[in-house]
């Protein structure tokens, strides 16, 4: 692994329009190979956690905070901060309109869990501009995968899943409930459905023992998160039902390599198997021990990926 504390050496505000500014910087050799990390939730905001798969000697690496989390304005924790604005093709327009803002001509994406729906999306919109991918828990936000998010992994947690729909008032569309709860005029109540929510994404993971990482989100970092991505499942990210792997053969000749784990409850593998079959250029590794947070293995195959990247090596072809 590399270091994770190369203070960037560029940053700044970019006006993206719909009163929005996205917060970005780079690091790492100006003259190196462009990467574009794409974080998850949504609504997570970017991490320096993810320099660490990146030679700083060779890669010029961009981070940025999607709309409405992070450092970009407005933060969604406020209530006013217009949603209607705030969409996967706005997001999509956003990264490319930062791409141009840098001058950069392509670059490589990674990212994973709402990240990677995110880079398939721009990928397939821009396959031009896309050197190569590296995705680690994919996901691709069809209605089918957030049902058993929310609702299907029940199964194997009653009891925290009864919590769940407590919150919700035992609505009938949990998702969709908890969005209101977030648009809601009183912030005890925003407060109290985000603190829920996080309490069942946790539970999700609570079998892979890397603690608590939803809930350890605290005040507006914890709000403008549970916002967004109720705001985004809620509407099936505005993609039509299985777009993402429907349109995979717009990724031909796009190097790919596709991570994820085994015992990933959150994130089946399931969708990793149909992305992979879909996309001639792109190689799946299966981590048997990891889960949606991955671990020592997936770390390494990421690392692994990036390196052999940076030196404008192919991928291996299909397994």
């Amino acid at each position: 692994m590399y270091s994770d504390s190369t203070a960037p050496y560029d940053q700044g505000l970019l006006d993206v329009g719909d009163g929005n500014h996205v917060h970005w910087e780079v690091s790492g050799n100006p003259e190196g190979r462009p990467a574009l990390v794409v974080h998850g939730g949504p609504g997570s905001g970017s991490s320096p956690h993810n320099r660490r798969f990146f030679d700083p000697a060779a890669y010029r690496l961009v981070l940025f905070d999607q709309r409405g989390c992070g450092r970009s304005t407005p933060h969604a924790s406020d209530p006013a901060a217009d949603m209607a604005v705030n969409t996967t093709a706005h997001l999509v327009a956003d990264m490319e309109r930062l791409r141009e803002h840098l001058g950069i001509d392509r670059w490589l994406l990674y990212g994973g869990s709402w990240g990677s729906t995110l880079i398939l999306a721009y990928a397939e919109a821009y396959p031009e501009r896309v050197t190569e991918i590296v995705i680690a828990a994919v996901t691709t936000t069809r209605r089918s995968e957030t049902a058993w998010l929310y609702e299907g992994v029940g199964r194997f947690f009653p009891e925290a899943h009864e919590r769940f729909r407590a919150g919700a008032e035992g609505a009938a569309d949990l998702v969709g409930a908890y969005a209101a709860l977030m648009d809601h005029p009183d912030r005890a109540v925003r407060e109290r459905a985000a603190a829920d929510w996080c309490a069942w994404e946790d539970a999700v993971l609570s079998m892979e023992g890397q603690g608590t990482p939803y809930t350890d989100r605290v005040d507006d970092t914890r709000l403008g998160f549970v916002r967004i991505c109720s705001h985004y499942f809620a509407h099936g990210a505005w993609l039509e039902e299985g777009a993402l792997i429907r349109d995979a053969h717009r990724l031909a000749g796009i190097p790919g390599v596709l991570i994820h784990g085994r015992l990933d409850m959150g994130g089946p593998l399931g969708t990793a198997w149909e992305l992979s079959r879909a996309w001639p250029d792109a190689e799946l590794h299966v981590v048997e021990t990891a889960g949606h947070l991955g671990g020592k293995e997936t770390g390494e195959l990421i690392l692994a990926a990036l390196d052999r990247f940076a030196t404008g090596a192919p991928a291996r072809g299909r397994p």
